[in-house]
């Protein structure tokens, strides 16, 4: 793969919602939204604001955007809820305070658009549930995973007993929070954390390059590999293989594939290679 950045530059909005989110960097590469987490000195911890603001990019989306990327300013991608904010909240408010997190990574999850999370330095606790919501991930060999919420006396509250057991496995998830175990990039790799392991600064640039192939993909097409796959994953075999068949007939119904699997037949377009 191509791994040349290509060129970002910086999102222009004057007004409206995206206009005032100090706590988030947000650039544009064509069809491409790149956001990236704001607060290196908190390891960018998610804070009430950053994940208000990360819920408004994600309900706002402009309709120019078909791919969102995001990554973390300084050394580390997300290192966790920021604990500030925690200590004094009745069961009350950190039930709301959950459901807040499940509203902005439903968001992301289950947005517009397909998702990739950039991964180095600290991805722990909230962190790693920020990345799960994404739908692929592209780790620095400088990544490192953990839940620690149970040295913490708390528990996963932003949707990783769902997202993360998914990926690693409810045996693995129980061990990694009742021990604090870390897993480096390479484990973190071989457990599913990530989808693409690469090497130190190439994380970014490797994320717009897949970012700008699914762009070019048919945007239902995207769609329903996004939104329909994790929904028929969760239904009971007989009721995913009927869904199956609505997104298909749905999907290849579109005038875009229509015209994709003609230039197909007419020898317009690549086959399917072994890889190199």
């Amino acid at each position: 793969m191509n791994t040349e950045t290509p060129a970002l530059q910086t999102l222009q909005v004057s007004s409206g919602p995206l206009s005032s989110l100090p706590l988030l960097q947000l650039q544009e590469a064509g069809p491409v939204l790149h956001l990236r987490l704001n607060r290196p000195a908190k390891r960018n911890s998610i804070s009430d604001e950053l994940l208000s603001q990360l819920h408004t990019v994600f309900v706002n989306m402009p309709a120019r955007f078909k791919v969102a990327l995001i990554s973390g300013e300084g050394d580390h991608f997300c290192a966790g809820l920021d604990l500030s904010e925690v200590s004094e909240r009745n069961i009350s408010e950190g039930m709301q305070h959950s459901r807040a997190w499940h509203a902005c990574f439903d968001a992301i999850q289950f947005g517009p658009v397909p998702v990739i999370a950039v991964l180095h330095g600290a991805v722990v606790g909230g962190g790693l549930e920020l990345a799960g919501s994404a739908h692929l991930r592209v780790a620095e060999s400088s990544a490192f995973y953990a839940l620690p919420e149970g040295t913490r006396g708390i528990f996963v509250g932003g949707g990783g007993s769902v997202r993360i057991s998914r990926l690693v496995g409810v045996a693995r998830m129980t061990d990694m929070m009742l021990t604090g175990r870390v897993f480096d990039a390479n484990e973190g790799q071989t457990l599913a954390l990530s989808n693409y392991l690469v090497g130190a600064g190439e994380g970014l640039s490797t994320a717009l390059a897949l970012a700008q192939k699914i762009a070019l993909n048919a945007p239902l097409s995207n769609y329903a590999i996004t939104q329909a796959l994790p929904r028929i994953a969760d239904l009971p075999a007989a009721d995913g293989l009927f869904m199956e068949s609505l997104i298909s007939s749905i999907a290849q119904g579109d005038d875009a594939a229509k015209d994709r699997v003609r230039a197909f037949l007419e020898k317009r377009a690549a086959k399917v290679d072994a890889p190199r």
